[in-house]
């Protein structure tokens, strides 16, 4: 018989809060549900591969209704491979714009450092858009 593991145990695998792990299961994000002989939630080896896969697809910014249609299209088999390999390049798409947009937040930071530093050692006067 294949090891069971707690909510808990899925948890610290995962990296998921133990109510968003609650809340995926109670949206129907975990396919199969299995419960122990009191009622609580217990998880094989491929729910917890799954739950990983939730986890990181949570940190690709998919909403909840984007998850469950990931997961419609997991429970397809390979005929869906084509429709999953499309939404995750768009995700994909997404993460890069918000990695440019990162960078250029910290290039000006960096740059206002900078002059702030120049500021302050004399090297240049301080000029303000907002102090007359």
């Amino acid at each position: 018989m294949a090891e069971l593991y707690t909510m808990k145990h899925a948890c610290d695998y995962s990296g998921l809060a133990y109510e968003t792990l609650k809340f995926y299961c109670n949206q129907g994000l975990v396919p199969n549900m299995k419960r122990d002989k009191n009622n609580r939630r217990i998880f094989d080896e491929k729910d917890l591969r799954w739950i990983k896969d939730l986890s990181c697809l949570k940190r690709c910014n998919m909403s909840i209704e984007e998850m469950k249609y990931y997961l419609e299209l997991c429970l397809q088999g390979p005929s869906s491979i084509t429709e999953r390999k499309k939404m995750l390049a768009t995700k994909r798409n997404e993460l890069l714009q918000q990695i440019d947009e990162l960078n250029t937040s910290i290039e000006y930071i960096d740059w206002k450092q900078e002059l702030y530093d120049d500021f302050q050692s004399g090297k240049k006067p301080y000029i303000s858009n907002l102090v007359p």
